[in-house]
């Protein structure tokens, strides 16, 4: 009798996928206790090692054209498409939900995927404005990304949840580091395979999993981090921060939805967009 390898599931950082630094791993199991994978336990270091890759990523991606981030956003909807039917057995065998919820609920994350690359082109004409000045100049006022995002993913619906983080926030130009559900990790870890074929650059998208309330104090402190996306749904994890942001003028935005919001039209609010870009002003004199 043939004995099936056991899946042990990886980081995602900067394109590759290592194991953690830290030599930690957790077990998923199932809502019965089944032993269904090993996955790693990410540690300060291996989250250091992803705002580096971020960082690194994020002056070639913000230069890409606004078209060209679309076309790659469409492609990774393309790509899940293509194994809906693996990834909803593994939210069903994950989270105990029915497999025509979990397919479900993956036909909606490639929706949403295409959703906001279809944003990608035309939030800037939305969100920019000529203001009017008192003095002869043109006063133009533009969206830019603010850099590295972290993202924070809650419990449930865990693939979709960390799909619309992501994808709300690399369309402008943002790099991002997203941690995974505690309980529910193993889909959005697949979603990295997926993103690892969809041409998207390496570091654009990293992806941790482990224990979100050890990660948070070091996503609050970090310097080389520019906005945090809190999706946990989670007082304490919301609290810390906070309070690290304020130290470091860190921007905080929060995610507040529901289970059943996160599959409709409050998650593809386009002033989401918002939430991690910053708005640059730049005057010309008429007539030059």
């Amino acid at each position: 009798m043939r004995v099936a390898i056991a899946k042990t599931y990886k980081l995602f950082i900067g394109g590759k996928f290592p194991r953690t630094e830290s030599g930690r791993y957790l077990i998923a199991r199932s809502n019965r206790g089944r032993h269904l994978a090993n996955y790693c336990h990410a540690s300060k270091k291996d989250f250091r090692d992803a705002v580096v890759a971020a960082r690194k990523a994020f002056p070639q991606w913000q230069d890409y054209s606004a078209y060209l981030r679309s076309q790659i956003v469409y492609r990774i909807g393309e790509m899940l498409e293509g194994r809906a039917a693996a990834f909803a057995e593994e939210l069903t065998l994950s989270t105990g939900c029915s497999e025509k919820d979990a397919l479900a609920e993956v036909h909606v994350t490639v929706d949403r995927f295409v959703h906001y690359a279809g944003w990608a082109d035309k939030f800037g004409q939305i969100f920019s404005s000529v203001n009017p000045v008192a003095s002869p100049h043109f006063n133009f006022s533009f969206p830019e990304p603010t850099g590295v995002v972290v993202a924070i993913a809650p419990d449930k619906p865990s693939l979709l949840a960390s799909a619309t983080i992501i994808a709300a926030n690399i369309i402008s130009g943002n790099t991002v580091i997203l941690v995974t559900s505690d309980r529910y990790p193993l889909p959005t870890l697949s979603l990295a395979e997926v993103l690892a074929t969809s041409d998207v650059p390496g570091g654009v998208v990293n992806i941790l999993s482990g224990q979100r309330v050890e990660l948070a104090p070091h996503v609050a402190t970090h310097m080389d981090v520019n906005a945090v996306s809190d999706g946990s749904g989670d007082e304490t994890i919301a609290a810390t921060l906070q309070a690290g942001s304020a130290s470091n003028m860190k921007r905080y935005s929060a995610w507040h939805l529901t289970e059943r919001e996160w599959g409709s039209a409050k998650a593809e609010d386009p002033y989401r967009i918002l939430d991690t870009i910053e708005t640059k002003t730049a005057w010309h004199p008429m007539g030059v």
